[in-house]
């Protein structure tokens, strides 16, 4: 990536301009932008005044605006674009970056449809810049060992590979995740589940079969908050895939069955929480 900010260290930094400042934004971005020696954190977008507050406080010195368009009004001081956004405007928002030739991280899922992603793919291509999807799951301290016991042969020959995240949410909070309607890619399929897919599909390989169940419980929610994935892998693996809103008891976060051993997980990792405790340690009661 060649950017065009001030040195730091004799070698470039990137200025980082951040579009959204939700839960996604503040806690699983902002951080690692403002900590992470070559990135500066120079734009937060939000259109939500309390969040816009929220940023200033944080981040003191960054600049705050309320919208993408004044962020494409000075989009020469920028190097690269993170959209932490509701998921219909990832693609919209990935358009526009490239056509002011910024590089792009887009959090999950990448597109709502396959199509949408194809076409952001065309115009990375055509911009010549990155278009990169926000996979930080692949970093989970459980899902790296999970990586190294594969890597050791620990297990022999894997049979089963199970994956959960499973929360106890029975009261919905009326957010647009909670909502079927056409375009919004609400529902745990697209949120979590995108995690659980790649996860499997970096461990196992390509799939050749795929069934699911995607389940609707609570009432006022109109999009899958009960999620089941079984994916055929390609080398014989099997891979069970859950995402639930009502898990009222803790379930195992890994499983994986092999010829030779077994080993499982229980808990998600502890990075979440610490990221949500650098950000807001008042949140951490409300979890």
């Amino acid at each position: 990536m060649v950017a065009t900010g001030e040195q730091e260290r004799g070698g470039p930094i990137v200025r980082v301009a951040l579009i959204g400042f939700g839960p996604g934004g503040a806690y699983f971005h902002a951080p690692l932008i403002a900590t992470t020696p070559g990135l500066t954190l120079s734009v937060v977008v939000t259109s939500d005044a309390g969040r816009r507050a929220q940023a200033q406080r944080d981040y003191p010195g960054v600049d705050v605006v309320a919208s993408a368009a004044q962020l494409w009004d000075r989009s020469s001081e920028i190097d690269l674009v993170v959209i932490a956004t509701p998921n219909r405007s990832h693609a919209p928002l990935a358009l526009a970056a490239f056509d002011h030739r910024i590089h792009v991280v887009v959090d999950k899922p990448f597109a709502v449809t396959t199509a949408e992603g194809r076409t952001m793919v065309d115009a990375a291509c055509a911009a010549g810049r990155l278009l990169i999807p926000y996979q930080n799951r692949r970093w989970d301290g459980d899902f790296l060992t999970v990586r190294a016991l594969l890597a050791q042969g620990a297990f022999g020959t894997v049979h089963h590979f199970e994956s959960r995240f499973d929360r106890w949410r029975p009261q919905p909070t009326g957010s647009w995740r909670e909502s079927g309607e056409p375009g919004v890619a609400g529902g745990l399929l697209y949120d979590l589940g995108s995690h659980l897919i790649d996860q499997a599909l970096l461990l196992f390989g390509p799939v050749t079969a795929v069934y699911a169940e995607l389940d609707t419980r609570r009432p006022g929610v109109t999009a899958a908050d009960d999620v089941f994935v079984s994916l055929t892998h390609a080398n014989g693996v099997r891979s069970h895939l859950y995402a639930s809103a009502l898990a009222a008891q803790a379930t195992p976060r890994f499983r994986v069955s092999g010829s030779a051993a077994s080993w499982v997980k229980w808990g998600l990792d502890v990075q979440e929480l610490s990221l949500i405790h650098i950000s807001e340690p008042t949140r951490l009661r409300r979890i």
